[in-house]
């Protein structure tokens, strides 16, 4: 019999064996300084591209202010207990109800935690009779939810609504033998590609098909729609959307995030969340700090103009010079580039240290071998000028890969790590 931990001592996994030259810098960064546009990393101000912060209410003073309020009111510890047994509030009814009517749905219910609620949404909403399909591109929340389920499930290819039609009917068969129902889970925008989950066309298959819809709207919510109320106002189709998710932690900047449903779903995943069931309630001071930022996002529309001012400059500007950004649809704007894991460390490494740019790195597994993506996520916070420095910094970047500069200096990382 093996050691339990022999797998480990051997491999490091695909991302960990970079683990000695990445850990701190590529992995695991730290950014200090107010969150903003700039910050600081490793002594040095960067523009800063990698912060969810969409409304640019992490720092706001309003902001600010009621959340050191709420801190001295309630401390960090009230309420204690499960919201079950101890830890339920007027606030947090006041808080569900304002969400609800945001994104116009009967009621909703707070969590504690975006991927937490979503797994437990997933495990709460499906039985073992029931048939899951969802988009090969989700989040790993959602597989990490599916994973859960004892029954059946099949993945669509991404956003691909034929590939759905198929498995759909696959589904239907099933569901026929079993008894059981579907469960169609999509996210309302992919927050690697950037690209709006077509809501629009599942819904219409509703016509064709009895099944059910859950949308992951996290990067959706507070910054599409006419009043941001996200993906399903954007496309027209939010009544349609069976339960609805959103997390605090981008638009809001914070942390939760809460499902929305008609009152009798809402009912019931109350009573069988377990990770709602079983956890502590979701804090006071976090809870008025939501309400506030949910009343700015009801009352000041310029917050999200203002985003979308940055986000038409930056992308525009990168199509401009002949960058691929995909298809992107939201304020997630992806820039696909063609190289090694090592080059891209030495690609990156140079965007920070002479460009003075901070932008996240993402590889395989993530996305196929051989290609580099770099994710950008515009704030309200940021300038014209930050959009003009990082075009000037992109282009001198793209450069030295076409030229193999970084071919060059990866060879040398290579090299050293006897590979």
């Amino acid at each position: 019999m093996k050691d339990l931990f022999e797998k480990i001592y051997k491999d490091k996994g695909p991302l960990g064996k970079w683990a000695e030259q990445a850990e701190g810098y590529f992995v695991f960064p730290k950014l200090e300084g107010v969150i903003s546009n700039r910050m600081k990393f490793q002594g040095k101000e960067v523009v800063t591209w990698s912060i969810n912060d969409y409304l640019g209410l992490a720092n706001n003073p309003e902001v600010r202010k009621v959340d050191a309020q709420a801190a001295a009111d309630y401390g960090s510890a009230y309420p204690m207990g499960a919201r079950m047994m101890s830890g339920h509030t007027d606030l947090h009814e006041q808080l569900q109800n304002e969400l609800a009517a945001f994104v116009n749905k009967e009621a909703a219910y707070l969590l504690n935690f975006g991927y937490q609620g979503m797994v437990s949404t997933i495990d709460a909403l499906v039985a073992k009779d029931d048939i899951i399909v969802y988009d090969v591109d989700a989040h790993a929340c959602i597989i990490d939810g599916v994973r859960l389920h004892m029954g059946k499930r099949f993945t669509y290819k991404h956003n691909n609504i034929e590939s759905l039609e198929k498995n759909l009917e696959r589904a239907t068969k099933m569901a026929e033998q079993t008894g059981g129902g579907i469960l169609v889970i999509s996210e309302g925008v992919f927050g690697m590609r950037g690209e709006q989950g077509r809501l629009k066309e599942i819904v219409a298959l509703k016509k064709k098909f009895n099944f059910r819809l859950f949308v992951d709207d996290a990067h959706g919510f507070g910054t599409l729609g006419k009043t941001g109320a996200g993906t399903g106002e954007e496309q027209g189709v939010q009544d349609d959307i069976d339960v609805y998710f959103a997390t605090f932690a981008k638009s809001m900047a914070s942390t939760g995030a809460f499902i929305a449903a008609d009152q009798e779903i809402i009912d019931y995943l109350k009573y069988n969340l377990r990770s709602q069931m079983f956890a502590k309630s979701l804090q006071m001071q976090l809870v008025v700090g939501a309400l506030k930022r949910l009343d700015m996002l009801r009352t000041m529309p310029e917050l999200k103009q203002n985003l979308w001012k940055i986000v038409n400059a930056l992308q525009s500007g990168l199509k401009e010079r002949g960058f691929d950004i995909g298809t992107t649809q939201s304020c997630v704007t992806p820039v696909y580039l063609n190289g090694s894991i090592p080059e891209a460390m030495a690609l990156v490494k140079d965007l920070r240290e002479n460009y003075g740019i901070f932008c996240s790195i993402v590889v395989y597994p993530v996305i196929p071998k051989g290609l580099i993506l770099l994710r950008m996520i515009p704030t309200a916070t940021h300038t014209l000028e930050d959009v003009t420095e990082t075009l000037d910094a992109f282009d001198a970047i793209r450069e030295r890969l076409t030229n193999g500069t970084y071919k060059r200096m990866s060879a040398a990382l290579m090299k050293a790590m006897g590979e």
